[in-house]
């Protein structure tokens, strides 16, 4: 999901940043361009890390700028698609949750948040289970699974996810299903139960 990245690029520095060295003018440069923006080949830049080269600049007949090529470092955050993730419910309306994923949110369907009917209660703002009794509410930590990924290039990008599964929710609905598979567990080791044989 977070990744770093070395890569190359090109780069212009105006006349106001000659004064500082070279990787720090790159630096402001490459943040303005980079941080904040989704790209289809690396994700959601979070930060340029670190420049490693700054090459000789070209002067233009005609331009005040200097051009360089330059070399640095990048951290990403990358979803891809059937990946666990953590995050917090920061808002819930009729159709679904969102959940803040690190810079992203992603959504969660009405019919995705548990293997149950779900009703959207208005006056508490939060989802509640009909059979479960499970709820959901605003702040609640949570672990989902990634099952839609739509990056585009610039600012946005969507992300479907799902936690019907086991294993899957808020810290106490994974504990039930723990302690459900445990129990499973133990049935299956036990056998099958003796009946006993009363027809004489």
């Amino acid at each position: 999901m977070f990744k770093l990245y070395t890569i190359e690029g090109k780069i212009e520095i105006p006349p106001f940043l000659f004064g500082q060295e070279k990787e720090v003018s790159a630096r402001i440069i490459l943040s303005e361009d980079y941080e904040g923006i989704i790209t289809r080949n690396y994700g959601f830049i979070i930060a340029v890390v670190d420049v490693l080269n700054v090459g000789k600049g070209i002067i233009i007949p005609g331009n005040a700028n200097t051009f360089h090529e330059v070399e640095f470092t990048i951290l990403t955050f990358r979803p891809t698609v059937s990946e666990v993730v953590q995050g917090t419910v920061v808002e819930i309306v009729d159709f679904g949750s969102f959940i803040r994923l690190g810079p992203l949110d992603g959504l969660v369907h009405v019919s995705q948040i548990c293997d149950d009917y779900i009703s959207y209660e208005q006056v508490g703002n939060r989802f509640i289970g009909k059979e479960t009794g499970k709820i959901l509410e605003v702040n609640d930590q949570v672990r989902a699974k990634i099952i839609a990924v739509s990056l585009g290039t610039g600012r946005s990008g969507k992300l479907g996810l799902t936690m019907r599964q086991r294993f899957l929710g808020k810290e106490e609905w994974i504990e039930t299903d723990i302690e459900d598979s445990i129990a499973e567990k133990e049935a299956k080791l036990a056998g099958p139960s003796e009946v006993e044989d009363n027809s004489e």
